[in-house]
């Protein structure tokens, strides 16, 4: 039986994954901040739910501990904690723009380097990250959370590279709108009404993603990331990015088919 670790299991993509992957037989090593409210995966014989905060090492190193004792060798690592921010970067303040790099970027980097050592001495492994359609499009209002998972992409497209001397995979997930809880408790705003120089554009924005939010096809089920995760896991090849939902699909082609200027105007009138 091959073990897959993934963080962030709690809720959305995580929680969807874990089921995917115990359902076809893995072992799986569901970390989430409060395992004490977990109540259905502990009763599944091959699923270890375990306390981790990508945020603090020394959750990671004993995470790993108690999963490698249990099951011995980690085949997959799925870095999928992460959380989004929405506003004006001039009302975003220092504290909030760190902890953004600090989940998405630093956190998935920790967890990463505390998992290759185990890799290396396997002599395989793979690491696959959550990234976004938000790695390689952007919106208004979002600045942060695209910069974050630019950043993932850039990482990952590094590692990619050093990591195959190793005989270690690494993969990348691209969703797009998923059908999560991504933009309630896993999304924090920072509008500020005092910035009235963007009351018009603020206001036009919101009306439009409104109305974004309540076409039928603006989102994809979680589980339909987690089929594509597993798919990542088990095909076989080096293929590097994983696009899932059409929405993703059909704005990245756009942008990588478009004249830059035009697409940007675009954007720009889109949401004007």
């Amino acid at each position: 039986m091959k073990t897959i670790f993934i963080t962030g299991a709690s809720t959305g993509i995580g929680r969807a994954t874990v089921k995917h992957f115990a359902e076809r037989g893995w072992n799986v090593v569901a970390t989430m901040r409060s395992p004490e409210q977990e109540t259905e995966f502990i009763s599944l014989s091959n699923v270890l739910v375990l306390r981790l905060d990508v945020e603090k090492e020394d959750t990671i190193h004993h995470a790993l501990a108690e999963a490698t004792q249990r099951f011995g060798k980690i085949n997959v690592l799925l870095n999928n904690a992460g959380y989004g921010t929405m506003g004006l970067i001039e009302a975003a303040t220092e504290e909030q723009i760190r902890r953004q790099f600090e989940v998405n970027v630093f956190g998935l980097i920790r967890m990463t380097k505390a998992m290759l050592p185990h890799f290396r001495s396997n002599q395989e492994g793979m690491l696959i990250n959550i990234s976004s359609m938000g790695g390689r499009v952007t919106f208004p209002t979002m600045s942060l959370y695209h910069s974050s998972k630019f950043a993932v992409e850039g990482f990952s497209e590094s590692v990619f590279y050093e990591l195959a001397s190793q005989n270690i995979k690494v993969k990348l997930i691209e969703p797009g709108a998923i059908k999560t809880d991504f933009g309630g408790r896993s999304m924090e705003f920072f509008f500020n009404d005092a910035l009235t120089d963007y009351k018009r554009f603020t206001t036009a924005f919101r009306n439009k993603l409104g109305e974004m939010e309540k076409h039928p096809s603006y989102s994809s089920p979680p589980e339909i990331v987690a089929e594509t995760i597993y798919q990542a896991a088990t095909d076989g090849t080096n293929q590097f990015r994983y696009v899932v939902g059409e929405d993703a699909k059909m704005l990245i082609h756009m942008k990588e088919n478009t004249d830059e200027v035009q697409y940007l105007t675009n954007i720009v009138q889109h949401f004007s």
